[in-house]
């Protein structure tokens, strides 16, 4: 498993996205910024492939016994282990590959890391987290690994992510509004669904939505939300 960044030898659809996460700030992905110390490192995987209506991304659905985040869609990921080596070298590179084989059984030698976005900040849970961008260049078979981890394993066409049909904004009883995505019979919304709308919005994917319609969590999102901390 190689933990470097290659930037070459992606498809052509994929180097707007590169060219966005080179150069977009912190403040222009998140209002959530880490603070000066304090905060779990952690990382993500956006890995992006070619499935059979082309170009997709990976997610997962967590599982519903989890303490945080339960049931909840989001990118393979999670804390960085002393094995996984420098938080501000490879170490979220490591973590994201890592993370991602242990919950959907990817092989990670068959992922080119193109680029990694700046370390945002989940409050919630105090995770400081680095998106780790991935094109899925040599693709194995995926599905959850351990059940008590991951309830599901998913990929949603880019097509479907950008159809303003599927783009809302959500308003979650904390108050705060972001974006989501109704994709594969799922809501993904949250630190997921703020990731891919500025990662859209900013590689020029995005198609205009409209952004007055407001939806909230369903009864069973909340209940989780509530009881779980997500």
């Amino acid at each position: 498993m190689t933990t470097a960044v290659e930037r070459d030898g992606l498809p052509e659809w994929l180097l707007p996205v590169r060219a966005a996460a080179e150069a977009v700030l912190p403040e222009q992905l998140s209002r959530f910024l880490p603070p000066p110390e304090g905060g779990r490192r952690s990382a993500v995987l956006m890995l992006f492939g070619e499935g059979p209506t082309g170009p997709d991304l990976l997610l997962i659905e967590r599982a519903r016994s989890l303490r945080s985040h339960a049931g909840q869609p989001s990118f393979p990921g999670g804390a960085l282990d002393p094995e996984d080596g420098d938080p501000e070298g490879s170490g979220p590179i490591a973590a994201a590959l890592r993370e991602a084989a242990e919950e959907t059984g990817l092989d990670p030698s068959g992922v080119q890391v193109f680029a990694t976005l700046p370390a945002l900040y989940i409050p919630v849970s105090r995770f400081v987290v680095t998106p780790v961008l991935g094109w899925w260049r040599r693709q194995t078979p995926v599905a959850p690994v351990d059940p008590a981890e991951t309830g599901a394993v998913f990929r949603v066409p880019l097509t479907e992510l950008t159809d303003p049909a599927n783009r809302s904004r959500l308003r979650h009883p904390s108050g705060h509004v972001g974006p989501a995505f109704e994709v594969a019979d799922r809501l993904v919304w949250g630190f997921t669904a703020g990731v891919i709308d500025r990662v859209l919005h900013y590689s020029g994917l995005e198609r205009p939505w409209d952004r007055s319609r407001v939806i909230s969590l369903s009864e069973e999102a909340l209940d989780l939300s509530r009881r779980r901390g997500s």
